[in-house]
């Protein structure tokens, strides 16, 4: 027996409303563009919108014009999908809160230690998060490996979760296992102090 090893997120796919609305919310207030539609090939009574998410995987949904939305929380029950979260720059994590604004959303602000995260609902009551990394990976890794390599820190000191002193020594571990360097002797120096 073996594994099915996957490649990353295809897609996915959602049900809304009406096609207004998805394309209000997904491109309209999260900057989605809006790249294709065709039937549902498996509901004829249905629409399907693609929209790109910023990195060329889809999130699409299933639309029918007399599907009224209901903007209570969606369920949370085992088995369905508590948020959808979204990377996007410091900067414009730092700008969304007075977008949201704008529009009567209040988000709810969380610092989850390695990342800044901002919590609302869509129109329809899907909980969406918006996640800013405070961190770059070193160049070859990933956010995953960084956070691997943070996560073996943290639980090695006994902290209760990863924040910025994780992060940074990953960072150094993996740049110190994978670049080479021409000197003998890596260690830390202080040469301010002669």
């Amino acid at each position: 027996m073996q594994k099915i090893q996957t490649q990353g997120v295809h897609h996915i796919t959602l049900v809304g409303a009406d096609r207004r609305t998805s394309i209000d919310f997904w491109e309209g207030v999260l900057g989605m563009p809006f790249v294709f539609e065709q039937p549902n090939l498996d509901n004829e009574n249905e629409s399907h919108l693609y929209f790109d998410p910023g990195d060329g995987r889809l999130i699409t949904i299933f639309t029918k014009e007399d599907r009224d939305g209901d903007p209570e929380r969606t369920p949370t029950d085992p088995g369905c999908i508590h948020h959808l979260a979204f990377n996007v720059s410091q900067a414009t994590w730092h700008q969304a809160e007075e977008r949201l604004k704008e529009r009567g959303i209040e988000p709810a602000l969380r610092d989850r230690g390695f990342m800044d995260s901002m919590y609302f609902n869509d129109p329809l009551g899907l909980l969406i998060e918006l996640a800013a990394y405070r961190f770059e990976p070193p160049a070859g890794h990933t956010h995953a490996d960084v956070l691997l390599e943070a996560h073996k820190i943290r639980t090695q000191r006994g902290d209760y979760n990863i924040d910025q002193a994780h992060l940074a020594d990953a960072i150094e571990n993996l740049v110190t296992r994978t670049q080479e360097t021409l000197s003998e002797d890596r260690s830390p120096k202080d040469p301010y102090s002669k």
